[in-house]
């Protein structure tokens, strides 16, 4: 089984590289841009196949390791 866990700030968290990108798409002339938030994308394969047990254990890792939840949220994607 494929997990894809997709990891972003949560709102109202200064977001300073997504910052950074704004400036530099307004320096070329992208000025349709309103914001732009930066992530991190994390793809695991795991020998589980029960998709409940693999979603728990996916879970556990972003809790305990993947994402500071503190300032981020993730979203996790199983197929």
């Amino acid at each position: 089984m494929k997990a894809v866990v997709n990891i972003s700030l949560k709102a109202g968290v200064l977001d300073s590289q997504g910052k950074a990108v704004h400036h530099a798409l307004d320096s070329l002339n992208f000025n349709n841009v309103n914001d732009v938030r930066v992530g991190k994308q994390i793809i695991l394969k795991l020998d589980e196949t029960d998709k409940t047990k693999a979603m728990a254990e996916v879970r556990k890792m972003c809790e305990d390791l993947l994402a500071n939840t503190v300032i981020e949220d993730y979203d996790i994607e199983l197929s």
